[in-house]
């Protein structure tokens, strides 16, 4: 990840901070392993020179990471619309579940007020 890229979190959002941290160590990580496995590739075939070497190791870093944020795009994308979709569900159910409340509530309200109606009818 290039300097270039990175963006300070807004001010006042206290939690993006740690967040920011975490993504930077994450892809310095994820950096740090890809030129591993590069030079592990490189050790195994001893015929190519240093320039050949590095290049292979430039080359196969900058794969990796072009696919790794292929991948989180589309991780992200799929996260996004799954949240769309359970939200919708969740207001879909709330609302059911108010009609529902308000149908026993109604019910509930109209046997009390029948019953009343009974008693102070015996009761006169």
């Amino acid at each position: 990840m290039t300097r270039s890229r990175f963006r300070p979190p807004a001010t006042g959002d206290a939690a993006a901070l740690p967040a920011e941290a975490e993504g930077f160590l994450m892809a310095q990580a994820h950096i740090a392993q890809a030129h591993r496995e590069a030079e592990a590739l490189c050790a195994a075939l001893p015929w190519l020179t240093t320039a050949q070497a590095e290049d292979l190791t430039r080359h196969y870093v900058s794969q990796r990471i072009d696919l790794t944020r292929q991948m989180l795009e589309a991780t992200v994308r799929r996260a996004g619309e799954l949240r769309r979709e359970y939200e919708a569900r969740y207001l879909e159910l709330r609302g059911a579940l108010l009609r529902r409340h308000a149908a026993w509530a109604s019910c509930l309200l109209a046997c009390a007020a029948g019953f009343g109606a009974t008693v102070w009818t015996t009761a006169r």
